[in-house]
C-alpha cells in the first residue's frame, strides 16, 4: 500500500541528479568557522579563548538553557578568533575561528568503520548522550534532539516515525544515507525506540527511492519493531504532521506537536547521528550535503566537516557554472538564497543548489486573480491569498484569526501561484510578526 497525506500538496520536478553520486568524504578544509548558533534555542556558551589548541571532537560550547545544543570542533587546531562572522542567514553570528591541523580526535571517540549493533545504553543514557553530542534534527529543523527524546509528563509516545522521505526537489543527501549506512541508521532507530520506550517505529520513503525501500526492508527484518513504508511523491510529504497522518492517520491539532497524537518523529539522518553519538561516542561534528543544479559539472553529496566554507564544497563539485543566477542553501521550494559563498556549513546544511539565471528570477508580480490555487495547494489548510495582505498590510489580528502561525513554510502557495504573487515570504514575515506579538501578551 503506497501513503499520502489527503490536502493540499504540488509536484514540483524532481531532479535528484546526484542520487546516483556515492557519499564522498571532503578533506578538512584550512580553516573552519563554526557558529555557535546551530540550532533553535539559546546560543552556546564557549569553553575556548584566541590561541587554544583543540581537538577533533572536543567541546567548545556549551549549550545554554533547556533548548540549546553543544558545539563541538570539527578539527584539530588552533583557535584564531571567537567573532561575529556571517553565517548562511547572512546575519553575523559569534563563531569560533579555527585553524586546522593534522586530525587529533579526543580520546574515547571510535573512528573505525565496524558497525556496533550491541545496545547496552539505557533509556537515560541515550538521551544523555544525544545531549552531549550536540546532536539537532538534521531535516533542517535543527530543533535539540534530546528535547524530543525526553517525553514530557502527561505524554505517552506510542510510535516512532523516522523521516526518509527527502521530499525537496534536488536533495539526495538523505537518499545516500539510507543506502550507504542502512545498519547504522537502523541501530540509531533502535536506540530512539528504546530511549522513548516505544515498540514500533515506521520508516517513509517516497517510492521514487526504490533502492532505499527495497535496502532498508530488507535490513529491518532484523530488528524487532522496525518497518519501512512505502509513500507516494508528493511535496511537502516530509512535513511532520503530513508524515504522521499519511502513516497513522492521525492529525497533530493546531499549535500542537506530535507527540499530543502519541508519536514522535525524527529524521533519518538524525537517527545515524544518534546511533554514532551512543555506540561510538562521537559528537555531531560532520554531515551528508548535496551539492547540486542543473548546470553543476560534478552533482554530488558530500561528508562535510562543520564549519567548511561552502565555497569549498562547490568547488569539488566543479565551481560555479557561468551562467549562475542563484547560490541556495537548502532546495529550491523552502531554502533561503546564500549572498555569500564563503560562509560555514552548518548542522542544518543539507544542501546546495545552484540554479540558473533564467531560472532564478523571479515572475512579474500580478493582481491576485482570486483562482484558489494556493488555497487547494495548502497542505495546512490556510488561505494564503489572506494571509499575504494581512501582513502588507499589519492587519495582526486577521493573521492571528488565519492561523499564520499554522504555516510550515513549505512553499506551495508560491509554487503555485498564476500571478507571481510573494506569498511565502510576506507570510514569513507576518509569522515573526504576530509570535512577537503573542510573546509579549504574555510577558
Amino acid at each position: 500500500m503506497i501513503h499520502t497525506f489527503p490536502n493540499g500538496g504540488v509536484h514540483p520536478a524532481e531532479d535528484k541528479f546526484a542520487a546516483g553520486s556515492s557519499i564522498k568524504a571532503l578533506p578538512v578544509p584550512e580553516t573552519v568557522i563554526i557558529p555557535l548558533s546551530q540550532h533553535i534555542g539559546a546560543p552556546a556558551e564557549p569553553l575556548v579563548k584566541k590561541g587554544d589548541k583543540v581537538k577533533t571532537g572536543q567541546l567548545i560550547a556549551k549549550s545554554k538553557g533547556f533548548v540549546s545544543a553543544n558545539i563541538h570542533s570539527s578539527v584539530t587546531g588552533t583557535v584564531k578568533k571567537i567573532d561575529n562572522e556571517p553565517d548562511s542567514s547572512g546575519y553575523k553570528r559569534t563563531s569560533v575561528v579555527i585553524e586546522t591541523e593534522d586530525d587529533q580526535w579526543e580520546e574515547g571517540i571510535d573512528t573505525g568503520t565496524s558497525i556496533k549493533k550491541n545496545i547496552t545504553a539505557g533509556p537515560e543514557d541515550i538521551i544523555t548522550r544525544t545531549l552531549d553530542a550536540g546532536i539537532v534534527g538534521l531535516g533542517g529543523a535543527t530543533f535539540p534532539s534530546h528535547i524530543k527524546l525526553s517525553v514530557p509528563k502527561g505524554k505517552k509516545a506510542e510510535i516512532l516515525i523516522i523521516n526518509g522521505v527527502e521530499c525537496e526537489p534536488c536533495l539526495t543527501s538523505d537518499h545516500r544515507l539510507m543506502l550507504e549506512k542502512g545498519e547504522e541508521l537502523l541501530v540509531g532507530v533502535s536506540l530512539i525506540m528504546k530511549a522513548l520506550n516505544v515498540t514500533r517505529a515506521l520508516i517513509g520513503i517516497e517510492n521514487n527511492k526504490p533502492d532505499a525501500i527495497s535496502h532498508l526492508s530488507r535490513l529491518a527484518q532484523d530488528y524487532d519493531g522496525i518497518t519501512v513504508k512505502t509513500l507516494k511523491v508528493k511535496y511537502p510529504q516530509g512535513g511532520e504532521k503530513q508524515l504522521i497522518k499519511a502513516l497513522i492517520n492521525r492529525e497533530v491539532p493546531s499549535g500542537g506537536l506530535p507527540i499530543d497524537v502519541g508519536t514522535v518523529v525524527h529524521n533519518v539522518g538524525t537517527a545515524y547521528a544518534v546511533y554514532e553519538a551512543v555506540q561510538k561516542n562521537k559528537p555531531l561534528i560532520e554531515r551528508v550535503v548535496t551539492v547540486t543544479g542543473k548546470g553543476v559539472e560534478r552533482p554530488s553529496n558530500f561528508l562535510v566537516r562543520i564549519g567548511t566554507p561552502v565555497k569549498t564544497l562547490i568547488e569539488a563539485a566543479g565551481g560555479i557554472p557561468g551562467n549562475t543566477g542563484k547560490i541556495v542553501n537548502g532546495g529550491p521550494m523552502m531554502g533561503k538564497a546564500l549572498n555569500n559563498i564563503e560562509v560555514p556549513v552548518n548542522k542544518g546544511t543539507s544542501g546546495i543548489l545552484i540554479i540558473p539565471a533564467p531560472e532564478a528570477a523571479r515572475k512579474p508580480v500580478v493582481n491576485c486573480v482570486r483562482c484558489a490555487k494556493c488555497v487547494s495547494a495548502c497542505p495546512m489548510g490556510l488561505e494564503p491569498h489572506l494571509l499575504m495582505p494581512a501582513t502588507e498590510f499589519k492587519k495582526w489580528d486577521l493573521a492571528e484569526e488565519e492561523k499564520i502561525l499554522d504555516c510550515m513554510e513549505c512553499g506551495s502557495c508560491s509554487y503555485i501561484c498564476p500571478s507571481g504573487r510573494p506569498l511565502l515570504d510576506y507570510i514569513r514575515l507576518g509569522k515573526s510578526t504576530v509570535s512577537k506579538i503573542i510573546r509579549s501578551r504574555k510577558q
